[in-house]
């Protein structure tokens, strides 16, 4: 599965098909992410021995009706753009020299359905990385790993980890590792917890057990 088609299954999970209602004008979600994407390729510096820079800042500027329609939404998916630029890096081997941010913009100059993107490669604090060839849930003595940036835990078959336990809901819970790893709750029936409390999100750290419903875990990353 490619880097657009995760970015898009992770975008209709978030509010449960409210983003398919809004994304009915002509700019759709997709055609951004992609275009964030040509953007990094196209200004890739090689600054270094093995080491490529792209921009980490971007402005998504659209037309008012486009703008309208997308605003209410523009915290999440800027944070889902953000998190897809990211995993493209990832993939291509590119570094930020900062930590990556995509702002909705209005330009009223702009017809609807066309958008234009501005980037910048701007300075700033990175947040570590976990090893995420090394991350992994570990239930029952068995590693589970998590693919690229994120895993959905749960009892359905369409679940990243699978586990078969009734009290586990069919999407329980999604583990995401950026911009620090946390473990985001579904709307289980059962609840998520995290060293014994209940959460809906809650940070995951080298050793925190997390409990889905009535299995117990144990967030591991590193050696």
């Amino acid at each position: 599965m490619g880097v657009l088609d995760r970015f898009e299954r992770r975008l209709d999970r978030l509010v449960n098909g409210a983003f398919a209602r809004a994304f009915k004008a002509e700019v759709q979600p997709v055609e951004i992410a992609s275009a964030l994407q040509r953007e990094c390729d196209d200004k890739a510096a090689i600054v270094g021995r093995g080491r490529t820079i792209v921009p980490n800042s971007f402005a998504v500027e659209l037309g008012a009706r486009d703008h309208e329609r997308l605003a209410g939404y523009a915290d999440p998916l800027g944070s889902e753009l953000a998190g897809m630029v990211r995993e493209h890096a990832g993939e291509q081997g590119y570094a930020f020299v900062g930590p990556v941010d995509v702002v909705l913009e209005l330009d009223d100059s702009l017809d609807t359905g066309v958008f234009r993107v501005r980037s910048q490669a701007v300075p700033g604090e990175l947040p570590p990385e976990p090893l995420l060839q090394h991350v992994r849930l570990e239930i029952d003595g068995v590693r589970h790993p998590i693919p690229h940036d994120e895993a959905v835990v749960g009892r359905g078959s369409d679940a990243t980890i699978r586990i078969t336990d009734p009290s586990v809901s069919r999407r329980h819970a999604v583990i995401r590792l950026t911009p620090v790893p946390h473990v985001l709750d579904l709307g289980s029936t059962n609840g998520t917890f995290v060293d014994g409390q209940r959460v809906e999100q809650a940070e995951l750290r080298d050793g925190t057990s997390v409990t889905f419903g009535g299995t117990q875990a144990v967030f591991r990353f590193g050696g």
